[in-house]
């Protein structure tokens, strides 16, 4: 599961989101959020997973940002997780890996589309990321 919302908090195995369920942001940079869960099944515990985030345009084309060593970077995220079996766990269970990122704001162009993409160990799934847009930027007062 994919969310993108304002802020998301991991506390307790739990995850709090706070303003989920915008589809449009901008067209000023704007600080955001995604929460994600991923769902580990029984068969898949004990076993190291690594999973990516990448932000791409409405032609598939990644998002990038120049930084300070004025070089343009990829706007993406990684990482790896294993969940070991708990004896006291009841055969068959699955259990959820709560993770919360948090991005400052992203200078994206504003009247466009774009979209978060995630893969899980190399694989991917049309459900597992989000699209949004950028509202246009508001003609010039004469």
């Amino acid at each position: 599961m994919l969310l993108l919302c304002d802020a998301a908090q991991v506390a307790d195995g739990k995850l709090f989101v706070l303003g989920w369920g915008w589809t449009t942001i901008g067209p000023d940079p704007t600080p955001t959020a995604i929460a994600l869960r991923f769902d580990v099944a029984w068969t898949e515990m004990d076993l190291s997973h690594h999973w990516e985030l990448y932000l791409v345009d409405e032609d598939g084309q990644p998002v990038t940002v120049t930084v300070e060593d004025g070089i343009d970077h990829p706007i993406e995220v990684r990482g790896d997780f294993q969940v070991p079996r708990n004896p006291e766990m009841v055969p068959g269970s699955p259990i959820s890996v709560p993770v919360a990122l948090h991005f400052g704001p992203i200078p994206l162009e504003a009247g466009r589309r774009f979209s978060w993409l995630l893969t899980i160990d190399g694989e991917t799934h049309e459900s597992w990321g989000a699209t949004f847009s950028t509202r246009p930027r508001p003609p010039e007062a004469e």
